[in-house]
């Protein structure tokens, strides 16, 4: 069982991390990069899957996607509530599904590395905390 102060380190540090791997996703612009780099790395590992360059409405789900959890990912970091850890939570296995069902139709195994800090967070943030005694 974590102490509270603990559990606030787990909700910022699952912030920091969404902060650094969100941006790119936040601008038209950092989104192409990021898929360009993906793909990149995708073909040099000569990994399973493929990848496409975010374009039309991927891109612009993509922008909002990463306009909002910057957002998020601020609220989390400043604050390091309980409750909003257990929020991202829920979140961190919803993005996970999603990524296993794109896996499952044929997108690039360069997506599990993101996929296990999804589920190791949304874990993280799934422990209990003791509550603490007035004093």
């Amino acid at each position: 069982m974590l102490d509270a102060q603990a559990y606030a380190r787990i909700v910022r540090a699952s912030a920091l991390y969404d902060l650094i791997v969100t941006a790119p996703f936040a601008t038209p612009w950092t989104f192409a990069l990021l898929g360009s780099l993906l793909a990149g790395i995708d073909a040099a590992l000569g990994l399973p899957g493929s990848i496409e360059a975010p374009q039309g409405l991927a891109m612009l789900m993509g922008n909002l996607m990463g306009s909002v959890v910057l957002v998020w990912s601020v609220a989390r970091y400043r604050l390091g509530l309980p409750v909003l850890g257990r929020y991202d939570a829920v979140a961190r296995f919803l993005f996970a599904a999603w990524q296993i069902h794109a896996l499952a139709s044929g997108m690039s195994w360069v997506v599990l590395p993101f996929l296990a800090v999804e589920i190791g967070m949304g874990i993280a943030q799934s422990l209990p905390v003791r509550r603490t005694m007035p004093a």
